[in-house]
């Protein structure tokens, strides 16, 4: 993995905006490619003037949806069997797919845009979508949304934080460790704000079903 890392931060280095949307593609599929070792990196670049901020930030919304696209039109020709039976070959466990099925049947669309959040669930929502044949427009819209806030939200954390450690960019492995644990309080934010979605979607269902039926007696 340490190998990886670095071959997967020279091609931020050397590629530019095209290693940004190549490693994001990847890490929008079933690639482990954490985000957190391209985008910070290429934001401290934009910085000294490499790239600009804001084409990393569409570079990789851009890579995330080509990603996720990808990913959603394999698993909808596929389908499901398939996809458990091979999946381990590609690190898809069984018990992978049913944990993101379950977000998707909980959160639906707007499932796809907290997942895109997330860590683990991020980069394999596209699955179930593509199983269930989610309208493509739809998943489109959700996953670019929520690819560039993600990609926004690290493109200002690596600008500010390796800004401040510079040290960081000697070392893939370390920063990409630094930046994770840096970012926790992120994922307990959009948690909460997964379980307060949830349990508003509960509450209008069962509005319109007590509607329903006072208006059928």
């Amino acid at each position: 993995m340490h190998h990886l890392l670095n071959i997967w931060f020279g091609w931020v280095r050397d590629w530019g905006y095209l290693g940004v949307v190549v490693l994001m593609a990847m890490e929008s599929s079933i690639f482990p490619v954490p985000s957190e070792v391209v985008i910070p990196p290429a934001a401290f670049w934009a910085a000294q003037g490499k790239m600009t901020l804001w084409g990393v930030i569409a570079a990789g919304t851009l890579g995330s949806w080509i990603g996720a696209a990808i990913t959603y039109w394999v698993a909808r020709w596929v389908g499901r069997p398939l996809i458990v039976r091979y999946g381990r070959c590609f690190l898809v466990s069984e018990e992978k797919l049913i944990r993101s099925e379950r977000w998707l049947e909980r959160y639906e669309a707007g499932g796809i845009f907290f997942a895109r959040l997330l860590p683990v669930v991020r980069h394999l929502i596209s699955i179930p979508a593509g199983i269930v044949r989610m309208r493509f427009g739809v998943f489109s819209l959700m996953t670019v949304t929520g690819s560039f806030f993600w990609c926004a939200i690290l493109a200002f954390f690596g600008k500010h934080v390796i800004g401040q450690h510079p040290q960081l960019m000697d070392d893939p492995e370390k920063m990409l460790h630094f930046i994770k644990a840096q970012s926790l309080w992120l994922v307990g934010f959009v948690a909460a704000i997964c379980v307060l979605y949830f349990v508003a979607m509960k509450l209008t269902t069962r509005g319109q079903a007590a509607n329903g039926r006072a208006g059928g007696t």
